[in-house]
């Protein structure tokens, strides 16, 4: 069965100038009904990115030629703003309605023809840091680094991530340069149901990082709507974060209970089990102490909460215990309260944010904290800017005023941190 559909549909739905010198394919044959190509912009019409007839409706019943499939299709092409399971299902159609587009002026390259769904994106930096102790020398470091962050979908649920960092030390004679892929894992989504498997990035919400954002090479599970619970298990490299002597990788479990983070006020409560050779350890997470950590374990429990005073002004808190070990209670336990106006959005020029916090991070009650201008084993103030210097390159300034913790009595600290970030 042909049609010829010259004027009508045609007109409504071509999208740009069409070429008229036909390829071997007829693009007036039917695409046959059971065609899976029926359900895949069936799907697209449900999701909004494309509007089948032109006028918003998608005839599912009605046999259509490959011609019109071509142009809906390039209608999709056309949209930017989609998801990725969508943009793979326009990849896919693309690539089996390639000689079409092409009589409709619409460029299919060989590549595309095979599907490339590998997504690259990355950053440039530049850091500068500038960090003093008290009776001792300052620490001044200057660091390049160049990142890839490659995404590959694998079907409407499924996409493999990685990231891999070059980076190069300005300090060094030789400015050494090493490379590393830090993450590599698989992520699947299905409606209130997130699940990540690999080596995965895990940033703790309820906190904003207070406690802990690094690695773990294992799984997460991230489900539910009004309540998200993020249930975490697998191996933390502990090597970067102190002199532990004996094992360098411990056992990781957590699970965190969030309320909606679009509500204007937010709380959550968590629990992180780190277990492994702590027994021995002379030093914990960087900060000497003179009675040894004596668990093996630490079993730390957090609460938290957030209010928008306005759109622009927010504030958060949050608090943490660990319940394990018998050195000084400041070493067991972590605060934080920040006070945050506006933030840089990456792509808007000229935008920018402000913050003052005042945070305690005992350093026997956080794994891997977030902050850049401070560390586990410190409290006091920070300060910090960030600026959208133009599209795509955004600047951050921190400052931090305290002291680090001792047995022997707390010391002065101070760190200056800077950075320029461009994406791409």
């Amino acid at each position: 069965m042909y049609k010829i559909l010259v004027s009508g549909l045609s007109t409504a739905l071509v999208i740009g100038a069409a070429s008229t010198t036909f390829a071997a394919a007829n693009p007036f044959s039917d695409v046959p009904a059971d065609s899976w190509a029926y359900d895949a912009v069936a799907q697209l019409a449900k999701d909004g990115v494309v509007d089948g007839y032109g006028d918003g409706t998608y005839r599912g019943d009605q046999t259509i030629t490959r011609y019109e499939m071509a142009q809906m299709v390039a209608r999709a092409m056309a949209k930017t703003d989609v998801s990725a399971a969508d943009k793979a299902m326009i990849d896919k159609l693309a690539a089996e309605f390639s000689d079409e587009l092409g009589n409709l002026g619409v460029r299919v390259a060989a590549l595309e023809k095979k599907v490339d769904n590998v997504q690259w994106t990355g950053e440039v930096q530049y850091t500068y840091q500038s960090d003093r102790h008290q009776g001792q020398h300052s620490d001044n470091a200057n660091e390049v680094l160049f990142r890839l962050e490659p995404t590959a979908q694998i079907n409407e649920h499924w996409s493999a991530r990685a990231r891999i960092d070059y980076t190069t030390d300005m300090n060094s004679s030789k400015n050494a340069t090493s490379a590393t892929m830090d993450r590599a894992w698989v992520q699947g989504e299905y409606d209130n149901l997130e699940i990540n498997l690999g080596k995965l990035a895990y940033t703790t919400a309820l906190d904003q990082g207070m406690v802990f954002d690094d690695m773990v090479s294992g799984g997460q599970v991230t489900f539910g709507k009004v309540v998200k619970a993020t249930v975490t298990a697998g191996r933390f490299n502990m090597e970067n974060n102190g002199d532990l002597l004996g094992e360098k990788t411990a056992n990781f479990h957590s699970i965190e209970l969030n309320s909606d983070p679009e509500k204007k006020f937010t709380v959550g409560a968590a629990y992180y089990h780190v277990s492994g050779d702590f027994q021995s350890a002379i030093e914990l997470f960087g900060t000497p102490m003179s009675k040894t950590y004596n668990a093996d374990s630490l079993n730390i429990w957090e609460v938290g909460m957030g209010y928008k005073f306005t759109p622009t002004l927010a504030v958060h808190a949050a608090y943490a215990k660990n319940t394990q070990g018998n050195v000084d209670d400041k070493f067991l336990k972590s605060y934080n309260v920040e006070l945050d106006y506006k933030g840089a959005e990456q792509e808007n020029k000229g935008s920018f944010g402000v913050w003052a916090a005042y945070r305690h991070l005992g350093n026997a009650a956080v794994i891997h904290p977030t902050y850049d201008a401070m560390s586990g084993g410190q409290k006091g103030w920070e300060l910090g800017t960030a600026y959208t210097l133009d599209k795509n390159i955004v600047g951050t300034l921190r400052y931090f005023r305290g002291k680090d913790l001792q047995d022997t009595g707390d010391q002065d600290a101070s760190k200056l941190f800077g950075r320029v970030e461009f994406f791409f």
